[in-house]
């Protein structure tokens, strides 16, 4: 298996991809890239090339790269990507295919096992020579308890396993791995790497964090604004300055952006709690999530949740949000009114600022960056009434800050998964909630995004400009303000999870 770039370039949407000599043979490489979502550019390019060399379709839509200039060679029959990009695309499907307006039950997407069936090769087409059968795909990725629900019904980290599962189920020759641990638990995590560690395939595993660099790949490419700057072993990478350049570069970035905060400060005050929930129970005819969750919230506490994939974390969120339908059915008090008790949406949401993966994919209309930040006034998902003069003030400085004014006015489908994350983190921001609910934030963002943004919640925390309720699976995103967590543990009788409370 050989690709080759010589003196390539090639343009897409958001970014220029600039590589001037670059040969994979036969091996697997990390992909490093301190600025710009150069994981689905990459994956969409190599798909977009092999399925036109070899006749293959292997990817959900056509993809828009385009080639100027350079030699591009590749003798990869079939590759495969997984990308939240690609989650994107296959979430988009299954929403074209939904039934749910012509049944008298929720369609929740097709079935685990079926999306994975439906992904292995064509009979007579061109096989590899060990294929993996699904059975030991399912086990080696815990994939066997989801095999029967529907796509749309998964949590984010199960989502993640299952879109791995389908593109090793294709058979490929070369895979395209975009921070493929980004949102699993640390168990899963940990599997997953020895999985792909033994998977007799070469890849390109892109990771935006230190800690996700697998210790078994040893050629390292560094990416810089769509421009792979340098290739090196592991050791090399290992003493590479650009790490802390990029912190120092944040520092002063985030700090601008609590200036700002501080300067259009609008915060309400409400007695304590101001959320609680009793005896909180969360479950379907089939499944339950978890039960007798009794959680308060009072003025200036910061909260992280924590646990295993699919124990109920973004559930748990959502009845603070109101998203869920059985936030009704549960004793609720949220901002001094009792939920269902006559209270608009909007009497709720107008202090509370969301970023979550589940919102991110919701979020299809394509309206300008401009319009996605100023939507955070109304929590809408697009734009639909005027914003005012001080609110587009307030947005162009957020867009200032983020370095993407000249985005102004270009829809958020065009830009990259990176900035349209970054984008919707501006838009929870932007009103200065009371709760500022982080559903695995950083999921998405490159390295300077991850960066960037930790910093300004750690500065948002310690100011008490909002209260966080912040979930992720990494240790290293803990912030120092953060002294009260709420973690799932599996009850004993296995019937879901329970909520220990700590500080």
């Amino acid at each position: 298996m050989d690709i080759k770039f010589n003196q390539f370039t090639a343009l897409s949407h958001s970014l220029t991809l600039d590589i001037a000599d670059w040969h994979i043979h036969n091996q697997s490489w990390g992909v490093f890239s301190a600025h710009g979502d150069i994981g689905s550019i990459l994956g969409d390019l190599l798909c977009q090339q092999s399925a036109a060399l070899f006749d293959n379709k292997l990817t959900n839509q056509p993809k828009d790269i385009e080639v100027l200039s350079g030699d591009m060679s590749i003798s990869a029959h079939r590759i495969a990507q997984v990308s939240l990009t690609e989650q994107q695309r296959l979430l988009a499907l299954e929403l074209e295919s939904d039934d749910t307006d012509f049944q008298d039950i929720v369609d929740t997407g097709t079935k685990v096992i079926e999306l994975i069936k439906q992904a292995l090769p064509a009979a007579g087409s061109r096989q590899t020579n060990n294929p993996e059968p699904i059975d030991a795909l399912l086990t080696k990725l815990d994939l066997h308890s989801l095999q029967e629900q529907g796509f749309r019904e998964l949590s984010t980290g199960e989502t993640r396993r299952v879109m791995l599962a389908i593109a090793i189920a294709s058979q490929p020759d070369f895979l395209v791995l975009d921070n493929p641990f980004s949102g699993l638990d640390i168990q899963h995590r940990d599997a997953l790497s020895y999985y792909l560690s033994q998977l007799p395939i070469p890849m390109l595993l892109v990771f935006s964090r230190e800690e996700d660099q697998p210790k078994w790949i040893d050629n390292i490419a560094i990416f810089s604004h769509g421009k792979l700057d340098r290739k090196m072993n592991k050791h090399d990478w290992e003493q590479h300055p650009v790490i802390a350049q990029i912190t120092s570069q944040t520092q002063v970035q985030s700090e601008l952006m609590l200036a700002t905060m501080q300067r259009h400060r609008h915060q309400s005050h409400f007695n304590n709690p101001v959320f609680e929930l009793k005896n909180g129970k969360v479950a379907y005819s089939d499944k339950t999530i978890f039960t007798d969750v009794n959680w308060r919230i009072d003025n200036g506490q910061h909260w992280q949740i924590k646990g295993p994939n699919g124990c109920g974390k973004s559930t748990l969120l959502g009845l603070i949000f109101g998203d869920h339908p059985q936030c009704y059915s549960n004793d609720i008090h949220i901002f001094g009114k009792k939920r269902g008790t006559g209270e608009t949406i909007w009497e709720i949401k107008q202090h509370i600022g969301m970023v979550s993966s589940a919102l991110h994919l919701q979020y299809r209309i394509n309206c300008s960056a401009t319009d996605v930040i100023l939507s955070g006034f109304y929590d809408s998902i697009g734009l639909y009434q005027q914003a005012s003069a001080d609110q587009k003030a307030v947005a162009k400085d957020w867009l200032i800050m983020l370095h993407m004014i000249e985005y102004a006015n270009t829809p958020i489908k065009q830009l990259d998964y990176s900035q349209q994350r970054l984008l919707l983190i501006a838009r929870a921001l932007v009103k200065q909630p009371t709760l500022l609910i982080l559903d695995e934030p950083y999921q998405g963002l490159d390295y300077l995004g991850i960066r960037l943004v930790k910093k300004t919640l750690e500065l948002i925390a310690k100011e008490n400009l909002s209260q966080l309720l912040f979930v992720s699976h990494y240790h290293e995103d803990s912030i120092d303000s953060i002294d009260h967590y709420l973690t799932f543990v599996a009850k004993e009788n296995g019937e879901g999870y329970r909520a220990v409370i700590s500080e």
